[in-house]
C-alpha cells in the first residue's frame, strides 16, 4: 500500500488515497519518515534487514538450493538464535525457495479456446438434499509404492464421497470411471442434478461433464481456472484416498460416507 501511496500521491493526494484504502494517512506518514531515519524502526523491523541479509547469503552461498530448514538450520550452526517460521517468512518476502525433489504436478490446465459450461454454482457449495449438487476433482496422493492419481466425485448435500478411482495416470478413462459409478449407486433423477468442476482440459478431462450431460441429462458447472474446490472437500477426499491406496488388504472401489442425510 505505501508503494501504491507513493506512486500516485502526485497526482491525487495522500489523504483521498488513503481513504479509499482504508487506511490512516499517519500510517504513511510514519512509513515514510522511518524510511528517511532507519534508525527510528521498531526493533523486529531492525532484526528482519539483518536476518533477512543473513538468509540471502546462506542462500546464495549453497547453489540457491536450501529451503527453509537448511537454511533455518545452517544459521542456528553460525549462531544467529532464529526461529523457522522467521526464517520462512522472510524467505517467502524475498521469494527465495529452495529446490524441490521430483517434478511439480499440474492437475488442472485451463484452455479458454475449448466450449466451457456456465458456472451454476458461483462458489455456493450447498445443497438443501442429496443429489442435487456434486463437485468433482482429481488430485495426487503418495503411496508406498510411489504417486497416484485419485478422481472423486462428493455429494455437497452431506460431504459424501459417492464416486473414486485411482489410477497410476492422469487419463480420462478413470476419471470418467468415477463418475459412473457415481451415477449407478446413487442413480440421481434427470434433470435435478448439477454436475461442478474446474476448468481441466488436459487428457481429456474436460469430456467429464459433457460425457456426464450424455449419460444422464445432468445439467454440468465448471469453475474459473485456479479456483479450488472448498477445502472441506479435497481434504476429506484426500484423507480417504491415502487411507485407500495405503491400505495392505483388498481396496474395494465403493462409497466413502462422511456424513449422514
Amino acid at each position: 500500500m505505501i508503494s501504491f501511496v507513493d506512486a500516485y500521491r502526485d497526482g491525487y493526494g495522500v489523504e483521498p488515497i488513503c481513504r479509499v484504502l482504508a487506511i490512516a494517512p499517519s500510517t504513511y506518514h510514519a512509513h515514510v519518515a522511518r524510511r528517511a531515519k532507519p534508525e527510528t524502526a521498531p526493533a523486529r523491523i531492525k532484526r528482519d534487514a539483518l536476518l533477512s541479509v543473513e538468509i540471502e547469503r546462506v542462500f546464495h552461498e549453497n547453489f540457491q538450493v536450501y529451503g527453509v530448514r537448511k537454511v533455518w538450520r545452517q544459521l542456528l550452526r553460525e549462531g544467529y538464535e532464529v526461529a523457522r517460521c522467521t526464517v520462512a517468512r522472510l524467505m517467502k518476502k524475498m521469494a527465495l525457495q529452495g529446490v524441490i525433489r521430483g517434478r511439480r504436478v499440474r492437475t488442472t490446465v485451463s484452455d479458454k479456446a475449448a466450449p466451457c459450461p456456465l458456472d451454476r454454482v458461483n462458489r455456493r457449495f450447498r445443497a438443501p438434499r442429496p443429489n442435487m449438487l456434486w463437485v468433482s476433482d482429481f488430485t495426487y496422493v503418495a503411496t508406498w509404492t510411489g504417486f497416484v492419481y485419485v478422481a472423486f466425485v462428493i455429494d455437497a448435500y452431506a460431504r459424501r464421497i459417492v464416486g473414486w478411482r485411482v489410477s497410476r495416470s492422469a487419463h480420462a478413462g478413470f476419471v470418467l470411471d468415477a463418475l459412473e459409478q457415481a451415477l449407478h449407486d446413487r442413480k440421481p433423477v434427470s434433470g435435478d442434478l448439477i454436475h461442478h468442476s474446474d476448468r481441466g482440459v488436459q487428457l481429456g478431462f474436460n469430456r467429464w461433464s459433457q460425457h456426464q450431460l450424455a449419460i444422464s441429462f445432468v445439467a454440468a458447472s465448471k469453475a474459473s481456472a485456479g479456483v479450488c474446490q472448498p477445502s472441506v472437500f479435497r481434504g476429506r477426499a484426500l484423507s480417504a484416498a491415502e487411507t485407500a491406496a495405503n491400505s495392505s488388504g483388498p481396496c474395494l472401489l465403493k462409497s466413502v460416507p462422511f456424513g449422514k442425510y
